[in-house]
């Protein structure tokens, strides 16, 4: 009986990571293509963040239910592939059907069903990386997905430039999804589902019996469950969001920001009724323990999440409407010059996710070994906000390539580097779970700006989101402060 994890060879990593070549194709598509859909399909500026709560909202709900229920599956198929495998065929169907939107509620849904999709298969991805590898690996095993992610991210990104430069037609008269957006996501979808395939039939996982003799902990039977006195200060908070919208007249996806906070403390509270009847052995009550309980070292990367994830999502939002309105000064969605800045930001997120390809290869191993993986985080955030900051002067679209070198670096540290550090720290038997979790800090700073960029945008500058650049900018360099803070828990850990 092995004692050990054997090391992966560099094909044994290939093959771990390949599917998220295809997850990040479905990503990419929908990152850059899905505001210009929403405004060809008629939908205004101010509105889209609202549109996009879909996307941060499943994520939140999905990711700690899959890493709850992978911790704890044991089928033919093995722990995680299971759900790679429903995951990757659910997003191909949305992707498939995705163009087809006659109208922006139809639209809307297939995001909420393409965003659930990708998650189930996205989660798994992460604690798979962790439960195939020997710590001394991680670092190399999620800077190959971060390469994976990176190419697959180029490849989404570019598919619509590419069609329109070999002759399909790149606009609707009158309004409608193009056909070089058509065929991009159509080839995706299958793009996705093979790559996933790929994992699936090349991979193999261990079984519980072979996790035992590496030395891993049983599941515990109860879950720790949070003090009654904490019940009531989120869902007071909440209440609080509720009443200002109100009388306030703010935005009414605020609502959904309040009832999410309320949300949360009625799971806490069920959680803790549950404990009291001694069924604690539930989803509901490990989930809410669980994130009661993070360790140290993930309640401070958490921070860091906040402050990223809010930079990104913007970017996703207001990158298109930024470069089709101040570089090629056009607000029509149904004009050239609008369709031909939608196909040119495919090209700028495909330059940072390949510079993000490269570089978790080529600097983010050599990095962290040298000065160690909070340091090397910190500085790849640094280089993150001089490329947002840049947008604020540069009006050629040729340099926007080089402020997309700055992001493609930190996008590189992003996917990697938070989750070496918790794979290297956190308790095997509870992986999935933990990474589900941490993705809250993920989705949450979303639906923040899902639900109050709008509003800022609508009262300070309606007809200006080059500023939404200047926000990503500042909230990184907060991020990357933040990250002084994991560092000195991770000398803490090394010590013990």
């Amino acid at each position: 009986m092995m004692t050990e994890k054997p090391r992966q060879s560099m094909a044994g990593l290939w093959n771990l990571s390949f599917g998220f070549f295809g997850i990040q194709i479905g990503f990419a598509l929908q990152n850059a293509n899905m505001s210009r859909i929403f405004q060809l399909l008629g939908e205004s500026l101010d509105r889209l963040p609202a549109l996009w709560i879909a996307a941060p909202l499943t994520g939140l709900i999905v990711q700690p239910i899959i890493g709850h229920y992978s911790d704890r599956t044991w089928t033919r198929l093995g722990r995680r592939r299971p759900y790679f495998l429903a995951g990757a065929v659910l997003a191909a169907f949305a992707l498939f059907v995705m163009p087809q939107s006659p109208a922006i509620w139809f639209a809307a849904m297939m995001l909420w069903v393409l965003d659930a999709s990708l998650n189930v298969s996205m989660e798994p991805f992460r604690a798979y990386v962790g439960d195939q590898l020997r710590r001394d690996q991680h670092t190399a095993g999620y800077a190959m997905q971060t390469a994976f992610i990176g190419a697959g991210a180029v490849v989404g990104s570019l598919l619509p430039y590419v069609f329109a430069k070999l002759g399909v037609s790149n606009e609707v008269v009158g309004g409608g999804v193009p056909d070089s957006v058509r065929y991009s996501f159509w080839i995706g979808g299958v793009a996705l589902l093979l790559a996933i395939l790929w994992t699936v039939f090349t991979t193999r996982e261990y079984s519980p019996a072979e996790m035992e003799s590496f030395g891993e902990e049983e599941l515990p039977t109860a879950a720790p469950q949070p003090a009654k006195l904490n019940f009531g200060l989120w869902a007071g908070i909440g209440a609080v969001v509720l009443l200002a919208v109100s009388t306030l007249g703010l935005e009414k996806e605020l609502y959904l920001l309040g009832g999410l906070l309320i949300a949360y403390d009625l799971c806490k509270l069920a959680a803790w009724t549950l404990a009291q009847r001694g069924n604690t052995d539930n989803m509901l009550s490990h989930i809410v323990g669980d994130f009661s309980g993070m360790p140290t070292i993930m309640k401070r990367l958490a921070l860091v999440q906040f402050f990223t994830w809010s930079a990104l999502f913007i970017m996703w939002i207001y990158t298109t409407p930024v470069v089709v309105q101040y570089v090629y000064g056009s607000t029509d969605p149904t004009s050239p010059a609008y369709n031909e800045g939608g196909n040119w930001v495919g090209v700028l997120f495909a330059v940072f996710n390949g510079v993000a390809a490269v570089a978790a290869l080529t600097i983010l191993p050599p990095l962290s070994r040298r000065i160690g993986k909070a340091r090397t985080h910190l500085i790849c955030l640094l280089f993150g906000a001089a490329g947002f900051a840049s947008y604020l002067v540069i009006r050629s679209p040729y340099w926007l390539l080089v402020s997309e070198i700055g992001i493609g670096i930190a996008w590189a540290s992003i996917l990697a580097m938070p989750y070496a550090i918790l794979a290297s720290s956190l308790p095997q038997r509870k992986l999935g779970i933990y990474m589900g979790l941490f993705n809250i800090f993920i989705v949450v700073p979303q639906l923040l700006v899902a639900t109050v960029m709008g509003s800022i945008m609508k009262a300070f500058f309606p007809t200006q989101p080059i500023w939404t650049m200047a926000f990503a900018a500042g909230v990184l360099i907060f991020a990357a402060l933040a990250m002084l803070r994991v560092r000195a828990a991770e000398i803490e850990l090394e010590a013990q």
